[in-house]
């Protein structure tokens, strides 16, 4: 994610945040936390104070959504077409063995260094 990913993601929880913040403040009928701040008549915005916090909340909302998809355009995952396609580059880079297949007799033979653990490998 490069410095435009970063600065987005920024914004996002800006957003985020004044958007609770304007959610908490609105007065529907008398049971918002509105009335914490400015009273029982939510004059803190004026006569006005219904349409300008909704407004608020709708631009908050416009952007929460447009920047949430940005985000998530942004940091998708490279579609794969082919399953077989992918299995065999995974295999180009080493990755993709078999865990069966691999050598194993060397981690045994550090591991049995005792006499006694070597006689337990050799009854296996």
């Amino acid at each position: 994610m490069g410095v435009i990913g970063i600065i987005l993601l920024v914004a996002f929880v800006i957003i985020c945040v004044l958007l609770v913040c304007v959610v908490l403040l609105q007065n529907e009928e008398g049971g918002g936390m509105g009335g914490l701040l400015g009273g029982g008549n939510s004059a803190a915005f004026g006569s006005r104070s219904g349409n300008v916090l909704t407004k608020t909340t709708y631009i908050l909302v416009t952007l929460f959504f447009v920047s949430t998809f940005i985000l998530a355009f942004m940091n998708k995952a490279p579609a794969v077409h082919s399953l077989d396609a992918a299995a065999a580059q995974e295999e180009a880079a080493g990755n993709g063995g078999f865990w069966l297949d691999e050598d194993t007799t060397g981690a045994v033979e550090a591991e049995t260094e005792s006499p006694a653990a070597a006689e337990i490998v050799e009854e296996q």
